[in-house]
């Protein structure tokens, strides 16, 4: 029988999908689905495959509960999407990312360390390195240093240090993938692309930070999961490798294509005050992963935003009543301070 694989944040965007993806490429091995169903999680996500995993509701950062899950499925890989991840939340609430992101990370890990997992998989982001200048030829290495500028990417920069010395440490097998901005379907509609596109279906404004010519590096959710893949049954012990496409996008850019697939008007785009700490630009060299491992998207930036546009459009029932839980209003920043009357409760 194949060895079970447990994925953590598993109710959250990038989990749900990775569950799906995992289901449908390795049939043959069994799934746990750990989530401890915060605002962001929705088992909901989970649906296609309820019936073929196995959900346990519990937060990584109790390190007994996961000890518990681990050796009562007798699990030998992890993979860690479990995280706080909305910057802006970030800005309000620091203390919620660095319990998870950190702490959590390394109660996950001293889990796994007295469980026998003999896999670790962490998943992390660009945004550790900090911000590279808008006119840059440079791009970030595996190699590059870890100068995160913002609560959020500093929380997740601790988690990938704490990754690293578990594994240098006390031998615990481990690779670490640093990814660009995802999109794709189920995720929570608070970031900028199902933001925008559930504002623009309510004919409400597209809230566009003030910085308009900031740019992200995009990657289709799926091909992410693919990299993933690849890292898990062909990365080498405590090795990093980058996932991103080399396709930017400014924010504005986004929003005229959402717009455009929708056939709305441009007047529907308002500015507002950029959030502290907005990183200008961030882009990755992903060199490493198509070398070694043969990797590459399969999805373009332009076909898989407006396959997600649509599949929010034709999928209203999943995301109208996510609204009433979004965290923080974008448009209320207030000259780089805190929202006035953004949080839902």
């Amino acid at each position: 029988m194949a060895p079970t694989i447990a994925v953590t944040g598993a109710a959250g965007f990038i989990g749900s999908n990775f569950v799906r993806y995992w289901r449908s490429a390795h049939p043959e091995q069994a799934i746990v689905a750990v989530d401890a169903l915060t605002y962001a999680g929705n088992v909901r996500n989970l649906d296609e495959v309820r019936a073929e995993i196995v959900f346990e509701q519990a937060d990584i950062a109790d390190e007994e509960a996961m000890t518990r899950i681990l050796r009562g499925h007798r699990v030998d890989t992890v993979v860690n999407f479990a995280a706080e991840t909305h910057n802006s939340l970030a800005v309000l609430e620091p203390a919620r990312f660095f319990r998870t992101n950190v702490l959590g990370t390394q109660a996950l890990l001293e889990a796994c360390r007295r469980a026998g997992v003999s896999r670790f998989h962490q998943v992390s982001t660009c945004e550790v390195y900090g911000d590279l200048a808008l006119d840059s030829p440079e791009s970030f290495t595996e190699s590059s240093p870890y100068r995160p500028r913002t609560p959020y990417s500093a929380s997740k920069a601790g988690g990938d240090h704490v990754v690293r010395c578990y594994h240098t440490t006390f031998g615990l097998p481990v690779t670490i993938s640093n990814c660009a901005n995802n999109y794709g379907p189920y995720q929570f509609p608070e970031k900028v692309l199902p933001l925008f596109i559930t504002n623009a279906l309510a004919g409400l404004p597209l809230p566009l930070y003030a910085s308009t010519g900031n740019r992200r590096e995009w990657i289709s959710v799926i091909d992410h999961c693919r990299a993933i893949d690849l890292i898990l049954t062909r990365g080498e012990i405590g090795e990093t490798y980058h996932v991103g496409t080399g396709e930017e996008a400014t924010i504005e850019e986004i929003a005229d294509l959402v717009l455009d697939e929708l056939g709305l008007p441009a007047t529907l785009k308002t500015l507002v005050p950029d959030r502290p700490g907005h990183d200008r630009r961030y882009l990755l060299d992903t060199g490493k992963l198509r070398r070694t491992l043969g990797w590459a998207p399969q999805v373009s930036f332009e076909q898989g935003v407006r396959e997600t546009i649509r599949w929010y459009r034709n999928n209203r029932a999943w995301w109208e009543p996510l609204l009433a839980h979004r965290r923080i209003a974008e448009e209320s920043w207030q000259g780089g301070q805190e929202p006035t009357g953004a949080l839902a409760g």
